[in-house]
């Protein structure tokens, strides 16, 4: 069962406070349901909720567990993604974090160039207490065109770790498997294939990726 508990008014998108419950076990969650997507000029309408499934597909396979757990499920207001809530430190300084070296911060600078995030803002760094940082907020991401836009360029140029290349090289193997057959589900051939591709360029160069001459670096708001 998903119950509605509050809405997050600060986001773009319908975005829900919920609690979900099986079996007797509950947990808090967050809720879009695709109704209350707002239309983009550059994604198609309805797909923003399948994208951010992809995005945790791809950090799952990773192994890095950098997305919180998401399905696409129905819910009080239709179809939509649920996401598993993430309790935040509130004492971390967000600017500071999103200029740091966190390792996880590093890993999500490459899973982005790998889902090609369009819209990395500080706000969607989610640190815990226990010193782990999330990332949230995939809706515009995989795109055929190159849209990386994010605030973590602190690695651009800069050769990949050799945990980000094995890594990759996994999920090379992957998308051409398991992985890329789920990600068909949410996401176009074309879109997947691009991912592949992505990865592919990744690999090739050895570098995390240098900001787009054709496409602002950086989203706005930063935050």
């Amino acid at each position: 069962m998903l119950e509605v508990e509050g809405r997050l008014i600060d986001a773009s998108n319908a975005t829900l406070y919920c609690t979900v419950a099986l079996d007797g076990i509950s947990a808090a969650c967050v809720y879009k349901p695709v109704r209350g997507e707002r239309p983009l000029w550059d994604f198609p309408d309805g797909t923003l909720a399948g994208r951010e499934v992809g995005a945790y597909l791809v950090s799952e396979a990773t192994g890095w567990d950098l997305v919180p757990p998401t399905v696409l499920r129905d819910g009080p207001f239709g179809v939509g993604m649920c996401q598993l809530w993430v309790d935040v430190d509130e004492t971390v300084d967000l600017q500071a974090l999103a200029r740091s070296d966190h390792p996880d911060v590093q890993r999500l600078c490459v899973l982005d160039a790998v889902i090609n995030n369009a819209d990395r803002k500080g706000g969607h760094l989610l640190p815990t207490s226990e010193g782990r940082v999330y990332g949230v907020d995939h809706g515009v991401c995989f795109s055929v065109d190159d849209k990386l836009r994010t605030l973590l360029w602190q690695w651009r140029g800069v050769p990949l770790t050799a945990e980000a290349v094995d890594v990759l090289e996994r999920l090379q193997t992957d998308l051409y498997g398991g992985l890329g057959e789920r990600l068909s589900e949410h996401l176009t051939r074309r879109e997947v294939r691009r991912t592949v591709r992505r990865v592919e360029q990744l690999l090739l160069s050895g570098l995390h990726p240098m900001p787009s001459e054709d496409w602002p670096a950086i989203p706005w708001p930063p935050y």
